[in-house]
């Protein structure tokens, strides 16, 4: 799960992908992690509304942010990122890494609601946090009920 600095939209989908595989006893089927576009954040905890949001929600996250790495192009089976941008930057970065398995899209497109962009919430309130919370919940539930 991808997003451009790894500290508050894509910290949230993994917490909350976590939780919903753990909920329904899938975690040995799914490895999850986060990571960001840019190396602005690396070894940075989520931003403390990100965390707040979370607990709101009895949900904790341990992780510390880091960049994507051609590794995870070639080790995960999908990376799912936020926005047009990270889109662009993840399709552009995936082209120089040969064996690339990874499928990269918007987490977004599997929104019910049709919401295919999850905006950036640094710049707004807690409000605007809720609302990546309530996005990342939807999206990430109907990707699990997708046949893999």
């Amino acid at each position: 799960l991808v997003s451009i600095g790894n500290i508050c939209r894509s910290p949230i989908a993994e917490a909350v992908f976590r939780k919903l595989v753990t909920d329904e006893k899938l975690e040995h089927k799914w490895r999850t992690d986060s990571a960001a576009v840019s190396d602005w954040n690396v070894g940075r905890s989520p931003d403390s509304r990100a965390l707040s949001s979370l607990r709101d929600h009895g949900i904790e996250t341990a992780h510390k942010a880091r960049q994507v790495t051609k590794e995870d192009f070639q080790t995960f089976d999908y990376i799912l990122c936020m926005d047009e941008s990270n889109l662009r930057d993840l399709n552009r970065k995936s082209n120089q890494v040969k064996d690339c398995k990874a499928k990269i899209e918007l987490l977004g497109s599997y929104d019910p609601q049709k919401q295919l962009i999850i905006e950036d919430p640094y710049y707004g309130n807690e409000k605007d946090f809720e609302t990546v919370y309530e996005q990342c919940v939807r999206c990430c539930k109907a990707f699990l009920e997708k046949p893999h």
